[in-house]
């Protein structure tokens, strides 16, 4: 039996927010969605630190991620997930308005798994989350246990 994907969204614009959580909703995706407005808030779900929610183990999850947010940014995020041995696995994808090349290198480098670039265009960036939907849909992720 195949178990279910928590996804988190590290998003600091309640717009873009909205408009993923919605469109994936569309693309047939009934997974639970975590949200979290800054890099810190998703760190400490992910490290279990601070009196939020943390992360269960034993849970797959599967985080998108954008690169500017206040507190702590994805860069940082997506490095201290990808420096723990147990977090490591979490499959990132770094969905985000910055498309430098430079960046993008900087992200495979330090582990994402995929990286999405936001359209500025609406329609367009419906069809990217529809298809991220359709991408998640199919995607095996590892449970993810351990106390790190």
């Amino acid at each position: 039996m195949r178990k279910e994907i928590h996804i988190i969204i590290a998003e600091d614009d309640d717009g873009h927010a909205a408009l993923i959580n919605k469109n994936l909703r569309r693309a047939g995706i009934e997974n639970e969605i975590i949200r979290f407005a800054d890099g810190q808030q998703a760190l400490d779900f992910l490290f279990r630190k601070g009196g939020g929610p943390h992360r269960k183990a034993g849970d797959s999850y599967l985080l998108l991620l954008d690169i500017r947010m206040p507190k702590v940014d994805g860069i940082e995020v997506l490095r201290q997930l990808k420096a723990d041995e147990e977090l490591r696995k979490i499959p990132v994808i770094m969905v985000t308005t910055t498309d430098d090349p430079r960046e993008v290198e900087h992200c495979h480098l330090l582990g994402c798994s995929n990286y999405i670039t936001k359209p500025v265009d609406y329609e367009k960036f419906v069809n990217v989350i529809r298809q991220l939907g359709l991408f998640i849909m199919i995607v095996q992720v590892p449970a993810v246990n351990g106390n790190s």
